[in-house]
């Protein structure tokens, strides 16, 4: 209808330029009328004036409006009154709902993307953009915080705190999954996809700590084990013990009868007695030793309630004092001033709490001057209680193998200790770690999610 209306008046306007010029070459032809030829050739310059300026005008528009669409500056406004024509009036009508209808399709565009954005920032899983020359198009905060590097501006600043995980960022193909450890709880799982934009190619990776998860797998592991060989020695040791119980009464009966004119000499029958009373208590002894850890399998649910963290680490000080003070140990708390309360399990989080203590007392036993230090501090999204001797440390060899069951280095340790505490720490939504220097230190973590 525009391109019509336009059309029609161009038409008019030659038209009315063509009847000038058949006036003026009349009126010079038929008359010597040079006033009036003069008057009708300024019309007709005006004409072709105003002709020129009613196409430019459309062509000014359109560039107008294509530019607004190249840069996406909708900033502009079309306007709607001219005086030139209703064609017009309609054509700037038409002009500034397109660019209203990118305004609204733009801004719908970009609240999507903050959304996105704000997602990307809060999710706990780490999301990185970069390109084969190192170029970072987007990183997240949980990136940052995974990588144990606060300031990244490309990949060189990864590269620098975290070579092991760079490399294995950049070799990463699309498709695959990679695991990488960077320390005892941090272990990362990357997963990547290649996405094309424009002429270039992004690897974009996701990053996610999977150490509670591996931890949770071993511990379902080492459970099932232990329930199949609780019960398998149960099954097999039992009647042994039983068996050997009854045949040393019944030997006691018969020492003194005679069988086939043959009496068993008294330093035989001790002897024989003795055997089997070793058996049977050595038989007795593991049977209590594998109901022992039942415990390890059949934990109770914790029943939580509000605790100070303060009032429990003082409580647990105040047991065990007069116990660390004849071993000449010296017991230092770090404690806040403000109180902090954690969502718990009072008396599991005291097991654990105990157990810790006991085992930086028996760390000590060769150490002069042995000290203890229990210290509470918290972050943003965690409460901590750390257990810390001056004792000679844990090699690294046991330092990776300290949480599994049955695993110790004491003489008379039972290996079940540590990973029941973590077990408990787990079934809390936290974790248990440990921390040591050989000759120096060694000091054990408990990590508890705010509630």
């Amino acid at each position: 209808m525009i391109l019509k209306h336009f059309s029609i008046g161009i038409i008019v306007r030659l038209v009315f330029v063509f009847f000038v010029l058949a006036s003026i070459s009349y009126l010079l032809q038929s008359t010597d009328s040079y006033l009036a030829s003069i008057v009708l050739g300024i019309i007709l310059v005006f004409q072709f004036i105003e002709l020129y300026h009613h196409v430019n005008s459309v062509n000014y528009k359109l560039i107008r409006f294509l530019e607004s669409v190249r840069y996406s500056d909708f900033s502009s406004s079309f306007t709607a009154d001219n005086k030139m024509g209703k064609s017009f009036k309609a054509l700037n009508l038409a002009f500034n709902e397109v660019t209203d209808a990118f305004k609204k399709t733009r801004a719908e565009n970009e609240q999507s993307l903050l959304i996105v954005s704000t997602v990307l920032q809060n999710i706990k899983t780490g999301i990185i953009q970069f390109d084969t020359h190192g170029e970072i198009g987007l990183i997240n905060s949980m990136s940052k915080k995974l990588l144990l590097t606060p300031q990244v501006r490309n990949m060189d600043d990864i590269k620098k705190t975290q070579p092991q995980v760079y490399e294995k960022l950049m070799n990463i193909l699309p498709g695959d999954s990679d695991l990488v450890v960077i320390n005892s709880s941090v272990k990362l799982s990357l997963n990547c996809t290649v996405v094309r934009m424009g002429t270039k190619d992004w690897k974009i990776v996701s990053i996610q700590n999977i150490h509670t998860e591996l931890q949770q797998n071993e511990l379902e592991a080492w459970q099932n084990l232990t329930k199949v060989l609780r019960h398998e020695i149960m099954n097999s040791v039992t009647p042994i013990a039983t068996l050997v119980g009854s045949m040393t009464d019944i030997l006691k009966e018969e020492t003194q009868k005679e069988t086939n004119g043959y009496v068993i000499p008294e330093e035989a029958h001790e002897d024989m007695i003795l055997g089997l009373k070793t058996i049977e208590n050595r038989s007795r002894g593991l049977v209590n030793f594998i109901n022992a850890y039942r415990d390890y399998t059949n934990i109770p649910a914790p029943k939580f309630t509000e605790l100070s963290a303060q009032q429990l680490i003082q409580y647990v000080s105040k047991l065990l004092k007069e116990e660390l003070s004849r071993n000449n140990i010296t017991l230092e708390l770090n404690l806040p001033e403000a109180e902090i309360f954690l969502w718990a399990d009072e008396e599991q989080i005291q097991l654990i709490l105990i157990n810790l203590i006991k085992n930086a007392r028996e760390s000590l036993n060769d150490t002069m001057n042995g000290l203890i230090k229990i210290k509470l501090f918290v972050t943003e999204q965690w409460n901590y209680i750390s257990v810390e001797d001056n004792g000679p440390g844990i090699v690294p060899e046991a330092l990776e193998r300290i949480f599994i069951p049955f695993f110790t280095t004491k003489k008379d340790g039972s290996g079940i200790g540590l990973a029941l505490s973590r077990q408990i720490m787990q079934l809390h939504k936290g974790q248990l770690n440990v921390d040591s220097k050989l000759g120096d230190y060694t000091r054990f973590i408990m990590q508890f999610p705010k509630k």
